[in-house]
């Protein structure tokens, strides 16, 4: 199969037909007509990812977030930065194509990102509600014990709370990624967590004015509220492990090996 085709068969077993007339992802580098020896699915293409994919003989690389450090992937302010020089020459002696899939994998038949995430944290039969933010009912615990539950399930080092430790939940609201941001308007998040009367919200990212304050106040007045702090990377790079699973039978023998890129922080 060459680029282009397993693109196709991605794009329609995610939205059947339905294509946005802009969007992200797009061919990062590299030529659609290539044909695909082999396929790495990562949640960012970083050196290592990179490095990684030429040693297990991938040539395509489907990454979920920018591989050039802005949303929309653009290089004309990169042209003489010696980073991007020296990526951009690993990747082009190496014959690699980045496509990223990112629009299209939050807006299909089903959220894949959040599948992922279903999947590798065991929530399946806990799931309330199907639209962001994804709702959980769980048995009753301690807002420490989900905290490590999260730390356990998406092997961190660190974990951030915001809340009384020992408060009690079992109504969880997850946001992934940059979704705890509130994709534009800054106060969705905390009028979902009102709506919905949720005890916990996992997030992604966080605006320390936002939710965090608005947890933290709610804390200081003796309510029970409480958040949970994964970072977009742990909260979204499973679902593109996950992918690895669905994405085979797509593209018939070309093998796929998914690479996790990991946290970017060091904790000291």
């Amino acid at each position: 199969m060459k680029v282009q085709e397993v693109i196709e068969a991605i794009l329609s077993d995610s939205c059947g037909d339905m294509r946005l007339e802009k969007t992200g992802d797009q061919i990062i580098c590299g030529n659609h007509n290539s044909e695909v020896q082999g396929i790495v699915t990562t949640f960012m293409a970083t050196m290592d990812v990179i490095k990684k994919a030429i040693a297990v003989g991938a040539n395509m690389i489907i990454t979920h977030e920018p591989t050039f450090y802005t949303g929309w992937d653009e290089t004309d302010w990169l042209k003489d930065d010696p980073l991007y020089l020296a990526k951009k020459k690993l990747i082009e002696e190496n014959n690699i194509v980045i496509w990223r899939y990112h629009d299209y994998m939050h807006l299909g038949k089903t959220d894949r990102i959040y599948d992922g995430l279903l999947q590798e944290i065991g929530w399946e039969n806990n799931l309330l509600e199907e639209n962001p933010p994804f709702i959980y009912k769980i048995n009753e615990i301690t807002l420490a014990e989900l905290a490590k539950f999260f730390k356990l399930k998406l092997s961190m080092d660190v974990i951030q709370i915001v809340g009384n430790p020992e408060m009690k939940c079992s109504k969880v609201g997850v946001l992934v990624g940059g979704g705890s941001l509130g994709l534009g308007r800054e106060q969705m998040p905390m009028e979902l967590m009102r709506n919905h009367n949720l005890d916990v919200m996992v997030c992604g990212e966080i605006t320390e004015w936002t939710l965090c304050a608005y947890v933290n106040d709610a804390t200081m007045l003796g309510l029970e509220k409480g958040m949970i702090v994964v970072g977009h990377e742990r909260s979204e790079e499973w679902g593109m492990k996950y992918m690895e699973q669905w994405l085979k039978p797509l593209v018939n023998n070309i093998p796929v090996t998914f690479i996790d890129a990991k946290e970017p922080f060091l904790y000291f």
